[in-house]
């Protein structure tokens, strides 16, 4: 039974209210560390502590209640001059507002927290009495953050076979209830059926990862809730109610063609309605969109904590500058940002930033500086990490990934300086040699790259030795609705992001040409490779394709060759329900009800067995 029967609305207001004044109370006394004797700095701090001690009074969560008003009296000290900030005293509150936050994920689950450890509790005491205080040697570590392993996805054994996706056990995904082996004999029957379906299963709530952590406590469930401006809501209503009289002029129009009163005048009233009704639907939806979104803030203040703690258990004097702390994002990205985030932060203080000796032999500042900015860029939210470290050598790059046994001798010496820095994404490579609880196992880099591939964006890294480096992460606005170019492969349509497409082109087999036996096309005087759609799919060449599309990927340009186009869409993605073929990121209905499989062509594209299959072209010089 749950230790908050009866309270569980108030509790969750709670935790909602809390979190985020904690979460602004650690960025503060990051900021307090530096300004000791910030008296206004001191009294926003303490009212922080006040408001979460009262809240959990009303909750009657007395292990929090006490934590609290010990650390509410310690700031009460301090602001009143009766105490003198130290750095021994910011250890204790540190590690209190670390209880804290533990305590809050008790809360979470609906249980009472334990009390606080005995000696954090004396330490308090201690400092609150004048005692001579020893060093919280707990304080001065950084927060155990989770390592997060990509959870391998459970499928029938023949949706994974390598040689491509079972379409069979895709179809049966998307209209659901029958069994695979009740499926249609063969893949060439499965596509065209599929084509006919119209039902797709409502995802289930994701499960978060486990993480290994070396806390033993549980995770709590993601938060599924979310703040919205009055303004937007309003928004919306107001758009609600024009669609509902746009929907009763269709009702009374509808009744006039029904009895035959199909005039012109009729007729155009009946026209003008219906894009009046399209328009306010595509406002309405961009309205319900805004709703959704959150300033970025909101998870960029958890990082200025981490930076401090691990910056002092590693010797470095830090600051973490954040940017952009208003741009909005999709709320789904934040809750998915926040272990990729972790991950370059504590990467830029652990391997960016160089040593105070090192920056002392550089003519370098003592203090180092890791920005963390965000901004909108058209479509995208752009995120970027800096550090003014040593910044990185591709040489050394290569090098290591060569001696960990993670890429050969021939394709190390065929890596430009860009692809020699994305060597860092690879699984397993770290340029530590010894193993720390901080880096080392070469899982944290790999992690990035997958879970912002997942979130369909890419990650890019610059560097200038000496000077430091860049890690820009470039994302969609939001994850809901997707811009597509609907292709066709035989009776298939799929559907590509248009944030890839560049440009769409007829095809001649007759001016494809063979260099080093993979297919290219020159286009507007530049070489660029060909790649089917059909190859990357492994499915059977069917017909010649008679158009290709020219895509960017990163900064690979290529031609995907397809047997036609329908047209560029606005998409709602749904997730395939117990099964991830390879190079499906999910499905979508068309306008004619029909299901579209929408492609994921980071994934397809990284298999280097199938993207550069051109079999269509072979005969073609």
């Amino acid at each position: 039974m749950s230790a908050f029967e009866g309270m569980e609305e108030m509790l969750q207001d709670f935790l909602m209210e809390a979190g985020d004044m904690l979460s602004d109370v650690d960025n503060k006394l990051v900021i307090l560390e530096k300004s000791p004797n910030d008296r206004e700095l001191l009294n926003v701090i303490f009212r922080g502590f006040h408001t979460i001690k009262g809240g959990a009074g009303f909750l009657c969560a007395t292990p929090l209640v006490e934590l609290c008003h010990r650390t509410e009296n310690l700031f009460d000290k301090l602001r009143n001059a009766e105490l003198t900030l130290t750095p021994e005293i910011m250890d204790v509150i540190l590690a209190a507002t670390g209880i804290v936050r533990d305590m809050f994920g008790a809360l979470a689950q609906a249980r009472m927290p334990d009390s606080a450890e005995p000696s954090i509790l004396q330490a308090l005491d201690a400092v609150l009495s004048g005692e001579q205080l020893l060093i919280v040697k707990e304080a001065a570590k950084p927060a155990p953050v989770a390592v997060v392993q990509t959870p391998a996805v459970v499928t029938d054994a023949s949706a994974a076979d390598e040689n491509g996706p079972d379409w069979r056990v895709l179809y049966h995904a998307l209209v659901g209830g029958a069994k695979a082996e009740e499926a249609a004999p063969s893949a060439a029957v499965a596509a065209p059926v599929a084509a006919a379906v119209t039902k797709i299963e409502t995802p289930k709530a994701a499960e978060k990862p486990r993480a290994n952590t070396p806390t033993t406590a549980t995770p709590s469930a993601k938060e599924n809730t979310i703040r919205i401006d009055t303004t937007r809501l309003d928004q919306v209503l107001n758009l609600s109610g024009e669609i509902g009289l746009t929907k009763n002029r269709l009702t009374c129009l509808r009744s006039d063609i029904v009895a035959g009163r199909s005039s012109p005048d009729t007729l155009k009233a009946l026209d003008e309605a219906v894009s009046q009704l399209d328009l306010l639907v595509s406002d309405l939806q961009n309205a319900v969109m805004k709703t959704r979104m959150q300033p970025i803030g909101r998870l960029f203040q958890k990082y200025p904590r981490l930076a401090r703690d691990l910056a002092r258990s590693l010797g470095k004097d830090v600051e973490l500058i954040l940017e952009g702390e208003e741009t909005e994002i999709d709320k789904t990205m934040i809750e998915d940002l926040n272990d990729p985030l972790v991950h370059l932060v504590r990467n830029a203080v652990d391997h960016g930033v160089d040593s105070p000796e090192e920056r002392a032999a550089a003519g370098k500042p003592a203090k180092s500086v890791v920005k963390l900015s965000a901004q909108q860029v058209g479509d995208h939210i752009v995120i970027e990490i800096t550090d003014d470290g040593r910044g990185m050598r591709a040489d050394v790059l290569r090098k290591k990934a060569l001696d960990k046994g993670l890429i050969d001798a021939e394709t190390a010496n065929s890596l430009d300086e860009r692809q020699s820095l994305n060597l860092v994404f690879l699984p397993g490579f770290s340029t530590k040699d010894m193993i720390s609880d901080v880096s080392g196992r070469g899982v944290g880099m790999d992690v990035v790259k997958t879970n912002i591939t997942k979130l369909n964006g890419r990650i890019d890294v610059k560097t200038v030795v000496g000077h430091g480096s860049v890690f820009t992460i470039t994302l969609p606005l939001t994850l809901a609705i997707l811009p597509v170019l609907i292709v066709r492969l035989g009776t298939q349509p799929f559907a590509i992001p248009l944030s890839m497409v560049r440009e769409i082109m007829p095809i001649n087999p007759k001016d494809i040409q063979q260099v080093s036996g993979r297919a290219t096309l020159v286009v507007r005087e530049e070489v660029l490779p060909v790649r089917t759609l059909a190859g990357l799919l492994d499915w059977p060449d069917t017909e010649s394709p008679a158009f290709g599309v020219l895509m960017q990927a990163a900064e690979t340009s290529f031609v995907l060759a397809i047997d036609g186009f329908i047209g560029r869409d606005d998409v709602v993605i749904k997730p395939l329900t117990d099964v991830k073929p390879r190079g499906i990121a999910g499905a979508t209905l068309s306008g004619e009800g029909s299901v579209v499989l929408v492609l994921d062509m980071e994934e397809l594209l990284s298999s280097d067995s199938k993207e550069t299959r051109a079999t269509l072209f072979a005969q073609a010089s």
